[in-house]
């Protein structure tokens, strides 16, 4: 009998994300070593949910007061994109024993050219997201994973149609998998005529203010209270 086993190997390291999507600088690895440091100070335990993901994480001053009784940590770095995360993952997600993890990545498709590998299809941010709760459940096996739609936003709207897309294929696939649970929250953001309301966005129209993360946590307060 002919084995082809080491073949099948090589293939799929080969077609591995982290083969297909190399870091191309060490650009994130100094916020990454922060984190880490701050997991010397801060662990997230068994009654606690960690939050990772990329600048609207980061940016979240208010998360253990706007999220409490919850007790969280939040994780996140720079403009973290799904292709960069996936060598990330493991190293943000070790030292901690979490109740429950959310992750919010929401720049594989940007519309403009400051991403390494451009703008991502639909498609390939589903694969990276599925490539990214594998390497969770290579360090936390049965463990809660919740992922936070991408909001809609003013800035990125002219790439709306393709984010909502990458959207719904995530969603369909968290629905077919136990302890993967998607958290939609784009209606809470459009105004009457369907367009992202600006009221709850910084000047950059990016990112959430004040009222805007107030409206965010409760949407995922609210699917915590539900799948927890």
């Amino acid at each position: 009998m002919i084995r082809f086993f080491p073949l099948l190997t090589v293939l799929l390291i080969s077609c591995s994300p982290l083969k297909k999507y190399p870091l191309k600088s060490d650009r994130w690895e100094n916020d990454i070593k922060v984190l880490e440091y701050r997991d010397n100070e801060e662990i997230c335990g068994k009654d606690c949910i960690l939050f990772i993901g990329s600048s609207s994480i980061r940016l979240w001053k208010n998360i253990k007061c706007d999220m409490s009784p919850y007790n969280v940590v939040a994780r996140g770095y720079g403009g973290a994109h799904f292709y960069d995360l996936i060598h990330y993952t493991k190293r943000l997600v070790k030292k901690h024993n979490p109740r429950a993890i959310a992750v919010f990545v929401a720049n594989d498709i940007t519309g403009n050219d400051n991403n390494w590998f451009g703008d991502l299809e639909a498609s390939e941010v589903l694969k990276l997201f599925k490539f990214f709760t594998k390497e969770i459940r290579s360090v936390h096996m049965d463990i809660p994973i919740f992922a936070i739609e991408t909001t809609p936003t003013i800035s990125r709207w002219d790439v709306w149609n393709e984010i909502s897309l990458a959207n719904d294929l995530i969603k369909e696939y968290t629905n077919k998998k136990n302890r993967l649970n998607y958290i939609s929250t784009r209606n809470e953001f459009l105004n009457d005529m369907g367009y992202p309301n600006e009221k709850y966005f910084v000047s950059d129209k990016l990112h959430l203010n004040r009222v805007g993360y107030e409206i965010w946590a409760k949407i995922i307060k609210n699917s915590f209270n539900e799948k927890l």
